[in-house]
């Protein structure tokens, strides 16, 4: 498997951001990603130069969103399995294509999917690697919103909830795991608050 370059990566931002704008959130929120998840590299055993990978990328399907410059944000859950066929398109391999499809969320479920009515395909999108679960547990500490923010454990866990109790448990169990990421120094860099 050919992980692909940061400046790969760029380019291919570059190249499906519609916007100078979408590519800037995006691109730097997927950077931030990575930085996240560069704190617990040391102390893991997993391939670093693949969640480096797949923390840039995962959030590449948001893209496929915007109509005429704008995020269509009601069918934002889509951005994973358009991200995940985005890259299939291309070519990369079903291991760096997964980080987009498995990283919403503390998963997404078949039953998530059917209860909810979601508009994606019935199908389980749970990390299953520990690389995949990395990606998607540092995404839960950086939000996109405007302006963007920095998000504390204890208020992703209290938001968490709306999806259900179980959800807020796995959450729990993940930064049992793994600790809370450091903010503070991130926040200072951006200039993003911490909430």
């Amino acid at each position: 498997m050919q992980i692909p370059t940061d400046r790969e990566i760029e380019t291919l931002h570059r190249d499906h951001a519609p916007t100078r704008d979408a590519f800037e959130s995006v691109y730097e929120h997927c950077r931030i990603v990575c930085q996240l998840a560069a704190q617990y590299w040391p102390s893991l055993d997993v391939d670093a130069d693949l969640v480096r990978a797949g923390a840039l990328l995962h959030d590449i399907g948001v893209y496929r969103l915007y109509t005429a410059g704008v995020l269509d944000t009601a069918d934002y859950v889509r951005h994973g399995v358009l991200g995940h066929e985005l890259l299939a398109g291309l070519g990369f391999s079903e291991t760096i294509s997964r980080f987009c499809s498995r990283h919403s969320g503390v998963g997404i479920t078949r039953d998530d999917v059917l209860r909810q009515g979601l508009p994606i395909p019935a199908a389980d999108y749970v990390a299953e690697s520990r690389e995949e679960e990395l990606v998607m547990y540092a995404d839960k500490f950086h939000s996109k919103r405007t302006p963007p923010v920095f998000v504390s454990g204890t208020s992703y866990e209290i938001a968490v909830r709306r999806w259900g109790e179980e959800k807020a448990v796995a959450f729990a169990d993940l930064r049992h795991r793994y600790g809370d990421p450091e903010l503070a120094s991130l926040s200072a860099a951006t200039g993003y608050a911490v909430i």
